[in-house]
């Protein structure tokens, strides 16, 4: 099921990994997986400084055929498996219509938690009764507008249920189950849990169609053992009238930036006398997944007889997949706006500032590090040169590489800078127009027989 092979390439330059052995004041390279489609774009000579001078400033590139792939992936393991399973996008985890369509024309389901999330799902071709409606404290306008389409409506509060009885509509929920132990703040806890299901009347308005949850971290063991739990909450209420023939265990499954060794010696070895000014904190997005996305899934569903369970008891096992689903199907572009050259540990480094700001790559704002290494185009011969990028805005802070990257060559006025595999929460979580910049557009790009083509997103227009 892993989709690291045919589907991707991962150029490793032994060069620069030579290149930088001793040096101390410079970050081993962490060279990330990227797309087929990708790695086209990277070798034409010409396409990239097109769209760069016809947009302007910063931009992102999305590749919305890889979107329809990781879906498949996701339901291929469902077919495998013999399970009837269904994949809902978290939406919050890229804005763009094109990623919404891809989904809507694979056959996949959405995720959204606000009204406007809900209508530009509505607006890309995905069908009311495919979309599942999460999120806290959901208000009045969002739990009428879900309820009116026959969305799938994921109750968190007992008080929330009470307000959308009092709309008087039909409405398809499945109740968030917090799990025992957890401290979260979402979910129902037990006592909730029986207070809800105790009033909603089978047969009536209101049907509850099952029940879900979300966890965090990566762990597929944990994953299939709350899942479990919930079978058991869907046979309860089943002996009560209720349908309960859906299960949803949420998202959290992992994605494969970079390859193990990569990985390992960053772990392993590392130092802060890699980065400009302060290290990050060590917590760090586990950036090597050796099981990632619909292989966690097949992980999952095959724990201690999941798979018999779901089957034997008619349940449907829905996923809420972000991240995994952009696996591979996006990057961010910033053009070099200048270099200069400091010195660390006796050794100089150059500080590269570019047109945009780490506001559009969202790593940076949670105390930790991006580390898959930019890729700098276009290519041309010279000498590895440990860089970190700062960004145009006047704070210290805004840097999107805080550690030296160890580049191919020495950057120049004009280069671009390509962060890979960022359509996951990267491009879209924490965007502002500071300084009065404008956010960066979205540019779809789709692979002809003859030609990569694009057009902006609709996001952007």
């Amino acid at each position: 099921m892993g989709l690291a092979g045919a589907d991707s390439v991962q150029v490793v330059d032994e060069s620069r990994s030579s290149a930088t052995d001793g040096l101390t004041h410079c970050a081993p390279p962490m060279p990330a997986y990227i797309d087929a489609v990708e790695q086209r774009l990277l070798d034409d000579p010409l396409l990239l400084g097109d769209i760069a001078e016809a947009v302007g400033g910063p931009f992102h590139v999305l590749f919305p055929e890889r979107v329809a792939v990781n879906v498949e992936a996701f339901q291929s393991a469902f077919t495998v498996a013999g399970v009837d399973g269904f994949v809902y996008f978290g939406k919050k985890a890229n804005k763009a219509a094109c990623v919404v369509r891809a989904c809507a024309e694979s056959g996949a389901g959405v995720d959204v938690a606000s009204t406007g999330e809900l209508v530009a799902a509505l607006a890309q071709g995905v069908r009311g009764e495919d979309l599942m409606v999460t999120g806290p404290a959901k208000s009045d306008d969002l739990l009428w507008l879900a309820a009116r389409h026959r969305a799938l409506i994921a109750i968190d509060a007992v008080d929330e249920l009470d307000r959308l009885a009092a709309l008087d509509l039909p409405a398809r929920i499945v109740l968030r189950v917090l799990p025992e132990g957890s401290t979260s703040r979402f979910g129902l806890d037990r006592r909730e849990l029986e207070q809800t299901i105790g009033a909603i009347a089978p047969g009536g308005p209101i049907s509850l169609s099952g029940f879900s949850f979300h966890l965090p971290g990566y762990d597929a063991t944990a994953r299939a053992e709350q899942a479990a739990a919930l079978v058991d909450h869907c046979l309860r209420a089943r002996s009560e009238g209720h349908p309960a023939d859906i299960i949803s265990i949420g998202g959290g499954f992992g994605v494969d930036y970079l390859d193990a060794d990569s990985w390992s010696r960053f772990r392993e070895t590392l130092s802060d006398n890699w980065f400009h000014g302060s290290a990050p904190a060590e917590d760090y997005y586990p950036y090597h997944f050796p099981a990632p996305g619909a292989d966690m899934l097949s992980a999952v569903l095959a724990h201690n007889g999941l798979v018999k369970r779901l089957r034997d008891n008619g349940i449907r096992l829905a996923v809420e997949p972000g991240r995994a689903l952009l696996d591979r199907a996006g990057s961010s572009v910033f053009r070099v706006q200048g270099v200069k050259t400091r010195t660390a540990q006796g050794h100089p480094y150059d500080i590269l500032t570019v047109d945009g700001t780490s506001l559009s790559l969202s790593e940076q704002w949670f105390a930790s590090e991006y580390l898959p290494d930019p890729v700098l185009w276009p290519q041309r011969p010279g000498a590895t040169t440990p860089s970190c990028v700062g960004a145009t805005t006047c704070l210290e802070s805004d840097l999107l590489s805080r550690r030296r990257i160890p580049l191919p060559r020495r950057a120049r006025v004009g280069d671009l800078l390509i962060y890979p595999n960022t359509a996951g929460y990267q491009m879209d979580s924490n965007e502002s127009p500071f300084h009065e910049l404008p956010l960066p557009p979205k540019v779809v790009l789709r692979e002809r027989a003859d030609r990569l083509r694009w057009t902006l997103d609709t996001t952007s227009r």
